[in-house]
């Protein structure tokens, strides 16, 4: 139901937006959270926004980099990554719980709904 898209290949210190998108699913009235992943790694929480956008958090590795958005006319949920860094290199997914109004939050048990992943490869 939800899919990930905009991943690719950037050099490191660069930037890149990723999308969350939702056809059949109203997306709007429900928290959306980032995640990503690496091999051998557990899947990690990126960032997460409420269905009104005004609650947001982020993983510290990530403050002051990373600014989630949403636009719910579209639908739709942005990730925007700036200074990116080799460590960034991940399938990123975008997930949402079952339930409508649920505060966010980065934990990956707080979602059912998951999306195929976009892969981001930082490197130079």
């Amino acid at each position: 139901q939800l899919q990930a898209s905009g991943g690719g290949l950037v050099q490191p210190g660069g930037s890149l937006t990723l999308s969350c998108s939702a056809p059949g699913f109203e997306l709007e009235y429900y928290s959306v959270g980032w995640f990503r992943q690496t091999p051998g790694k557990e899947r990690e929480g990126v960032a997460s926004i409420s269905s009104s956008g005004m609650g947001i958090y982020y993983a510290d590795s990530v403050k002051g980099r990373f600014t989630v958005s949403r636009d719910n006319t579209r639908n739709m949920v942005f990730l925007q990554m700036r200074s990116l860094e080799p460590e960034d290199t991940a399938v990123y997914y975008c997930a949402a719980p079952a339930v409508m109004g649920v505060v966010p939050g980065l934990w990956t048990n707080q979602y059912d709904y998951w999306g195929q992943g976009t892969l981001v490869t930082v490197s130079s």
